[in-house]
């Protein structure tokens, strides 16, 4: 009974293949193909991940990245078999050869920039990466970084032009357009400056690194740390945790301070104002003390010293060392604060204080001595 069910299934599909028109069994047979496809790459994933399994990090890592390109070049194949059995006329079976042929530029493309990231993140395994990371590891990191997505933007733009190309009025003026005048470069070379100059000072950045990711720098009167270097701009986080968006050409073209750009140690100055009376040994002791008991100071430089004598006060200037830039402006929040509690607590009268000379005139002067007598009591 079964058999003979089976071959009634049969026969009345080859009825139904035989009134349907072409088009549609086409249709049917890209679309049983494209299923197919991605049912074989869903076990194939799945049994992946069980081989792997969770201690192999890597592994895992790198079959996600390449699950969407394994999963297109299937599709791309599956359709490529069923098109050379399809009963489509030619103008339709040409148009799905050039989509094809779209989607493998886009998919060698796609493993390109897949390969670079790979390749990027081996090389920089070997290196500890975070914020209080050597200079050496900054210096790798920044460089990799930078050409990375150099690399990934040439990639794009080359995939899309190559795309392009495969359509005949596109190839046409672009044949057109590189043998015509000098106006139509020019006119789309202005337009393309600020992308080329970005492109060109990124490369002179990972070349020549005046930055790295993660040193302290003051730009536009703002200090920050740089958190991102991108293909276009560098992303800079400043101390209230706002973001500075930079184009990359502004480090190339305007100068900038980087107070970390060699060696990653810094020293740092805490101000103080305070009246001539004020005990600078005691001050320096003090100061001596506080660096000594913190765990920011990296035990190289601590000293004070007069730097200026004003009319009402003199400058005493409070220098600290630390092995980083966060860490140096907490240092010097912290000595600020300790040193004028100590002023406060025991030597409040060294405090800036205001004076002032009073001269009065001649002609005030007896009458003020003369109110100031006791009158005599009235009888």
């Amino acid at each position: 009974m079964e058999l003979e069910a089976i071959r009634k299934t049969v026969a009345r599909s080859s009825l139904l293949l035989a009134w349907a028109p072409d088009w549609a069994i086409g249709l049917a047979a890209l679309a049983l193909a494209i299923g197919l496809a991605l049912l074989v790459h869903y076990v194939a994933i799945r049994m992946g991940r069980r081989l792997i399994g969770v201690r192999r990090v890597f592994l895992g890592q790198l079959l996600s990245r390449t699950g969407g390109p394994t999963r297109l070049a299937l599709v791309i194949f599956a359709v490529s078999l069923a098109l050379q059995w399809a009963p489509f006329d030619p103008e339709l079976t040409a148009t799905i050869r050039h989509l094809l042929l779209i989607g493998f530029i886009v998919l060698v493309g796609w493993i390109a920039i897949i390969f670079i990231g790979v390749t990027a993140d081996l090389y920089l395994g070997r290196f500890e990466l975070g914020a209080e990371s050597s200079l050496l590891a900054r210096e790798h990191l920044t460089r990799v970084r930078i050409l990375q997505r150099a690399t990934d933007t040439l990639i794009i733009v080359v995939t899309a032009a190559a795309t392009l190309m495969t359509f005949e009025s596109f190839r046409q003026y672009g044949v057109s357009l590189f043998a015509s005048a000098g106006v139509v470069g020019i006119v789309v070379g202005l337009a393309a400056r600020p992308v080329l100059s970005n492109f060109i000072a990124g490369i002179q950045i990972a070349m020549t690194q005046p930055i790295r990711l993660e040193d302290a720098v003051t730009v536009e009167n703002e200090f920050g740390w740089i958190e991102e270097i991108g293909a276009a701009y560098i992303v800079i986080r400043l101390w209230d945790n706002r973001r500075m968006i930079i184009p990359l050409s502004y480090f190339i073209e305007k100068p900038f301070k980087n107070w970390t750009r060699r060696p990653t140690d810094l020293i740092g100055a805490v101000i103080l104002h305070v009246d001539y009376t004020a005990p600078v040994d005691r001050i320096r002791a003090k100061l001596n003390e506080i660096v000594a008991a913190s765990a920011l100071w990296d035990r190289k430089v601590v000293n004070l010293q007069v730097i200026d004598a004003k009319e009402s006060t003199m400058q005493l200037q409070a220098l600290v060392s630390a092995p980083t830039a966060g860490r140096l402006g907490d240092l010097q929040a912290e000595v600020r604060e300790k040193l004028v509690a100590f002023l406060q607590q025991e030597h409040p009268e060294v405090l800036p204080k205001q004076r002032a000379l009073v001269d009065l005139a001649p002609a005030v002067q007896p009458r003020l001595e003369e109110a100031g007598k006791p009158r005599a009591s009235a009888a």
